[in-house]
């Protein structure tokens, strides 16, 4: 019997045996992140953008490391629908509640006007409709999970998903210094500043730094805030894939349309749960860092998965469009508080 046939003999007989080299190269990446963030400085960036250049990085110069396929696409696939899933359970019904009809209004108009403007602007520009709505999502909804989530809701093209993951991150990361920088100048009040924070930073940790800036009160409101948005990302995803498949616009190509999102109905799911069960911090926290750890095994995955020079051969133009977004979801959520508050 040849070395090969052995090798498929081995993965047939152990299959979980055939996924642990990648499964352990996801891993030593995200550890090498989390290292990395203790770097003065570093630590501002989520490990979720660090593991994508390192995985990125690995993938453009050493190429594909041999017997690590299955195990890096068990971590792009199922790794990252079940750190979705758990998501879910950072969520309750209550805290959505706590906003108020007031403030879930101004979120889900600034989520819903954000990404249609995206989408429109994009196809003005000239950018592929995959990656306008990829940078679309992220931006108005919660940062590298909504990307994720929406690339495997319509057939996304993982280089694309890059792409909008590091431009998302990175306009999120300055909204992050510059939103406490502008809160005296624009005179909000602590409520009023969380909730624009909420409403229009990207990602959940960098909502919750830059609303924690305003003092207690706008930390709490900015918190309940953004996750109401991350609330939102199943219905909006699960309703994009379909009209995607529809109108044939998805990127599943031959394959047909792609699979339904049931993984999103387990984030309802835990959402749910969150909300009828007190779980406690014994429990919930520990499952906030995996679910973090578990995300970011994905994000590397997909940076394994990335070539660099179709990211770089996107040009400037996503990268404004990047801009545009952020911009749009800013000034609306803002505009929409000096007006209602």
């Amino acid at each position: 019997m040849s070395s090969t046939a052995a090798t498929v003999a081995v993965h047939k007989k152990h299959p979980v045996i055939a996924l642990l080299p990648g499964l352990a190269l996801t891993v030593a990446i995200t550890l090498v992140a989390y290292a990395l963030r203790l770097i003065p400085g570093v630590d501002k960036f989520s490990p979720m953008i660090l593991v994508i250049l390192i995985g990125a990085l690995i993938h453009n110069t050493v190429g594909n490391i041999p017997g690590t396929g299955e195990g890096v696409t068990f971590s792009l696939k199922r790794i990252l629908r079940l750190a979705i899933m758990l998501i879910g359970l950072q969520i309750t019904a209550q805290q959505a509640a706590e906003v108020g009809v007031h403030g879930i209004a101004i979120v889900a108009i600034g989520l819903v006007g954000t990404l249609v403007a995206t989408i429109v602007m994009g196809r003005l520009m000239g950018i592929e409709s995959g990656l306008a709505l990829l940078i679309g999502v992220g931006t108005s909804i919660c940062g590298a999970s909504a990307i994720v989530a929406a690339k495997v809701a319509t057939g996304g093209e993982d280089d694309d998903a890059a792409y909008a993951v590091a431009g998302v991150t990175l306009f999120g990361t300055l909204a992050m210094f510059l939103y406490p920088a502008l809160k005296g100048v624009l005179h909000l009040s602590d409520p009023a500043f969380g909730l624009w924070a909420g409403a229009s930073v990207h990602e959940v940790a960098q909502a919750v730094f830059a609303s924690s800036q305003g003092g207690h009160e706008a930390l709490y409101i900015g918190t309940i805030a953004k996750l109401t948005r991350v609330a939102m990302m199943a219905p909006v995803i699960i309703l994009l894939g379909e009209i995607y498949s529809r109108m044939g616009l998805s990127g599943a190509g031959e394959r047909g349309r792609p699979p339904f999102p049931w993984f999103l109905v387990g984030f309802l799911a835990m959402s749910a749960l969150n909300s009828l069960v007190a779980i406690p911090h014994a429990i919930s926290d520990p499952v906030r860092a995996a679910t973090t750890f578990l995300l970011s095994m994905a994000m590397a995955a997909m940076g394994l998965h990335t070539n660099l020079r179709h990211v770089f051969s996107a040009g400037l133009k996503p990268l404004a469009l990047g801009l545009f977004a952020s911009a749009f979801i800013s000034l609306t959520a803002l505009a929409l508080i000096k007006l209602t508050m």
